[in-house]
């Protein structure tokens, strides 16, 4: 009967025993646990604060990229900057422009007191023949080149009775010369036919000739019947706007311009000095601005050569001590005669 009992009262303090070992087993398992959950978390952060350094990296050296790319830019956009453009001028009224446009003709009036037509001739037809071969060529070559036309075609009748090749070989140093040949042939014969051989003297009949416009035909009014007119050649349109007579490229309006601001008594000279001084001063390239008499009158100065001395190795014909560009100049004339057309050389 004393047994019985003590059973359960051992089973009990088993059970209590067992009960305590798990607990403290289960409380040194706690912090092992704790420690790992710890070191999960702490991978897990590494893990993550690793993209984030990555992206900071990239991020940083993007940044120095793009500073790199910039002065490299600027440093490209200041090699390529252009040159600084001269300051605007001020505007100027009309009545002044032409009150500076009379000064620039006395300028040019005293600077080229021998101004002349550059082409030789002995009468209207002659002039007129030479200025349709001047097109596309220098004076000095039509110059050079007429002599011999003259002598074997010297009037109208003569050259529209040329047969086409053989005027097309007289004609050839000039250039284009088929085409200067087949104008001849017809303005030849049309003075013979409607103008009885004589070059007619108003400007409406002249421009109904083949090959003659308003220029050639204001050359052949000009300096052979003395009929005022001003002539717009390559020279003439380019010193008109460079003088600021006009902003028009087309002939006829620059014309017009100009003649607005002179007097009609003043028009043929006042077209032979311009033109002298764009072909021995004002060139198209690179004028001699140092060596200009007008320039203080000039709103284009500064667009050629401003040092005295290399602008003067720039000047041309008599200004430079070369030869001019006629064979037989006025009696006036400061320079040297033009040489006449050397021969072909002959073959070997």
């Amino acid at each position: 009967m004393n047994e019985t009992p003590e059973k359960p009262v051992a089973a009990k303090k088993a059970v209590a025993k067992k009960a305590v070992t798990k607990k403290a087993t289960a409380k040194k398992a706690a912090p092992a646990e704790k420690a790992a959950a710890k070191k999960a978390v702490t991978k897990k952060a590494a893990g993550k604060s690793a993209p984030a350094k990555t992206a900071t990296a990239k991020k940083t050296a993007a940044k120095k990229t793009t500073a790199k790319k910039t002065v490299a830019k600027k440093a490209a956009t200041k090699k390529a900057a252009p040159a600084k453009k001269a300051p605007a001028r001020k505007a100027e009224s009309r009545a002044a422009m032409v009150r500076r446009a009379h000064e620039i003709n006395d300028g040019l009036a005293e600077l080229y007191p021998y101004a002349h037509p550059e082409l030789d001739f002995g009468n209207p037809f002659e002039l007129l023949v030479a200025t349709v071969l001047s097109a596309q060529t220098t004076d000095l070559r039509v110059n050079q080149t007429t002599p011999r036309l003259f002598a074997v075609c010297p009037t109208p009748e003569d050259m529209a009775a040329m047969p086409p090749e053989e005027l097309e070989e007289l004609i050839r140093p000039t250039g284009f010369f088929r085409a200067k040949s087949k104008a001849l042939l017809g303005l030849s014969a049309a003075l013979r036919d409607r103008f009885g051989g004589e070059v007619p003297g108003r400007l409406e009949d002249l421009v109904t000739l083949p090959g003659v416009g308003r220029k050639t035909a204001n050359v052949v009014l000009g300096n052979a019947f003395g009929v005022p007119g001003i002539t717009v050649d390559t020279h003439f349109g380019r010193l008109a706007r460079r003088f600021g007579w006009t902003t028009e490229q087309d002939a006829e309006k620059v014309e017009a311009d100009v003649a607005a601001i002179f007097p009609e008594s003043e028009w043929t000279m006042l077209s032979h000095r311009v033109v002298f001084h764009g072909r021995r001063v004002c060139h198209s390239r690179k004028p001699a601005c140092g060596a200009c008499a007008i320039a203080p009158l000039c709103p284009s100065y500064g667009e050629g050569e401003t040092d005295p001395e290399k602008a003067r190795k720039l000047l041309k014909y008599e200004l430079g001590g070369q030869p001019g560009q006629r064979l037989k100049p006025p009696p006036d004339y400061p320079g040297q005669p033009a040489p006449p057309l050397a021969p072909p050389a002959a073959a070997s």
